[in-house]
């Protein structure tokens, strides 16, 4: 239910996108900056109102492809899921990245076989009072990139609650890659290499260490999401 505020800042943003008569980037990142908590509701009904993710309008890019992937990263807060994002979609690097509010987005394509496969990449906020709006956002997911902090043992021991909640709200074929990010931090190091692997192991999930930072396996870990994705998107 929106509140009367949101339900305002909704109508106006529909005007809004009616009035541009596109949504662009540019108009969407504009209509983010005006309209506030509205422009999440307002994708968030969108959401609601497709059969699939790949009807969403709103997000439709104007390059082509032969696929088209809903992927979210989950994790605790700080564990470094919005650079991972930017370095695989932008190829940069924040030292100073702020908490994800809600849930943002980016989109990349890549080639599989002779097939364009487009990722739609949703990174959702890890702190607590925005599970109630994150968990909306797994439907329709086909993939996960699931990132605790090797540096922060807590956030390893959480991943079991957070695989929990994917598997309650997705399709049981999702594609789910573990992710241990921070991996250049070694003098710092929580969680080992050996703990994480068992762990995935047990869970039937695949497993990768990452370093946003020195980009290291962070294109390998996306791609082969993507890639097993597609395997079985095209069986």
């Amino acid at each position: 239910m929106l509140k009367k505020k949101e339900l305002t800042n909704f109508q106006n943003l529909t005007a809004y996108f009616s009035s541009n008569n596109k949504t662009t980037p540019r108009t969407q990142n504009k209509a983010r900056t005006r309209f506030g908590s509205g422009f999440i509701r307002y994708l968030f009904h969108l959401n609601l109102r497709s059969n699939s993710f790949t009807t969403m309008a709103a997000y439709r890019a104007d390059d082509d492809y032969d696929y088209l992937f809903k992927v979210v990263l989950i994790g605790d807060s700080g564990v470094g899921k919005s650079n991972l994002l930017s370095r695989f979609t932008r190829n940069e690097f924040s030292l100073e990245s702020k908490s994800t509010i809600g849930v943002e987005f980016a989109t990349r394509s890549i080639h599989v076989d002779d097939k364009i496969v487009k990722a739609q990449i949703w990174d959702t906020a890890g702190q607590e009072r925005y599970r109630a709006i994150t968990s909306a956002y797994y439907r329709g997911a086909v993939g996960a990139l699931l990132v605790y902090d090797v540096t922060r043992h807590v956030t390893f021991s959480n991943v079991e609650r957070w695989l929990k909640e994917l598997r309650d709200h997705t399709d049981s074929n999702i594609v789910i890659m573990l992710v241990g990010n921070k991996a250049d931090l070694r003098h710092l190091r929580a969680v080992s290499t050996e703990d994480a692997k068992g762990f995935a192991e047990r869970e039937s999930t695949f497993f990768v260490e990452t370093s946003a930072l020195e980009a290291t396996n962070v294109e390998n870990a996306f791609t082969q999401v993507l890639t097993q994705i597609y395997r079985v998107a095209s069986r």
